[in-house]
């Protein structure tokens, strides 16, 4: 398989890959004998769904569409939270939903008739979190989710089943031991009676390096002090984590100040706006970091806005105008992400099969924009 064969752009996802990485998160869900779901704000290529089915069989939503799609998609009722709900929706949430978390008691005490048969819990506040970065930190000081153990008083109200935390953010396995700690430590006198715990995203588990023996461990020693609770795990970036890249193609290169930067047919802004907001610089297929004396470049994204790009790299050789590049793992948080600001051209889905083959599963053109903007 040849890059010059795939369009550009296109987000190109390997079928092996996100097996592999399904494997072995099957792998530790019944090695720990907890659930794991999948996150779709990180990933909701739903053309892959019955991949992912023939491994892990249930996801998470934070709205009624995500809800439809677990439904409709997984085939099976989602795990549902999102930081408020709106009346017009509740009811297809609900039909759509096995677990619902409220982010506040006035929340549940406000739709708890409408849940009957639904599993129902309260998004708690642990106040720890390893995250550096406040944009991704939901435990910063004066954050609009999940309740403290200060708010919450002595007594659950009357129907809830389960606490859901989320305060990681591509974390690691301590991380994770010190996450279960805090919780045991800020909301232990209500675990006894509960039917779950939900600890959110974050573990970045099939992130080279991830000390998966810790994680299980740390899982079965809090399930073997309250052996009452399903804990459920629900990374998104874990699932997706290389399993693709983004494939651009150089086509204008601007000097100035010193600066050279090759000018793009993708956006930072609009398609791989994490590289922003986190921010992070992703790897580029044949470039290193700055290397004195090589042909060095930043990447500038084709939006209008000025920061739309990220930089910099060098390559053996000077980019030339039609050169492609690859942006690798560019699959997570990318596709779920991207916007249509200055209504640039989406990049194309594909997946290259374990032959070899590549499908072309998406191509975006002036009707996806201008249905968008009605």
């Amino acid at each position: 398989m040849y890059i010059d064969t795939i369009p550009s752009p296109c987000y190109v996802l390997y079928e092996d890959r996100l097996r592999r990485n399904l494997e072995f998160i099957k792998s530790v869900k019944d090695r720990a004998g907890v659930e794991i779901i999948l996150a779709f704000k990180a990933f909701a290529l739903w053309k892959v769904f019955p991949i992912i089915k023939e491994y892990i069989k249930y996801s998470t939503a934070s709205s009624l569409n995500e809800a439809l799609l677990a439904v409709e998609e997984m085939g099976t009722k989602a795990h549902t939270f999102a930081p408020v709900y709106d009346d017009r929706e509740f009811e297809y949430i609900a039909a759509c939903s096995s677990h619902i978390t409220f982010n506040s008691i006035a929340q549940y005490e406000k739709f708890r008739s409408r849940t009957a048969g639904i599993s129902c819990g309260l998004r708690v506040n642990p106040e720890f979190s390893v995250v550096e970065t406040d944009l991704y930190n939901p435990c910063v000081a004066g954050s609009r989710l999940g309740i403290k153990s200060s708010a919450l008083g002595s007594v659950l109200p009357d129907g809830i089943e389960g606490l859901h935390v989320h305060c990681l953010c591509e974390s690691s396995a301590s991380d994770t031991a010190a996450l279960l700690k805090a919780v045991e430590d800020k909301f232990g006198k209500f675990l006894p009676q509960l039917k779950w715990l939900n600890l959110g995203g974050g573990h970045l588990m099939t992130r080279q390096g991830y000390d998966i023996d810790l994680l299980v461990d740390s899982l079965q020693a809090f399930k073997e002090r309250y052996p009452n609770l399903t804990i459920i795990l629900e990374p998104g970036s874990a699932f997706a984590w290389q399993t693709g890249d983004l494939v651009a193609t150089v086509q204008d290169i601007v000097e100035n100040d010193g600066i050279s930067t090759a000018m793009l047919n993708v956006s930072f802004a609009c398609h791989m706006p994490d590289c922003l907001e986190m921010p992070y610089k992703p790897s580029i297929v044949g470039a290193t970091d700055p290397v004195e004396g090589k042909p060095t470049y930043r990447m500038g994204g084709n939006s209008c806005l000025s920061g739309d790009y990220v930089g910099s790299w060098s390559f053996d050789k000077p980019l030339q105008v039609g050169d492609r590049v690859i942006l690798e793992d560019m699959i997570h948080y990318t596709t779920v992400k991207t916007t249509m600001f200055n209504g640039v051209t989406h990049p194309s889905i594909g997946i290259v099969r374990p032959d070899g083959r590549f499908d072309l599963i998406k191509t975006f053109n002036y009707q996806d924009y201008k249905k968008r903007m009605s």
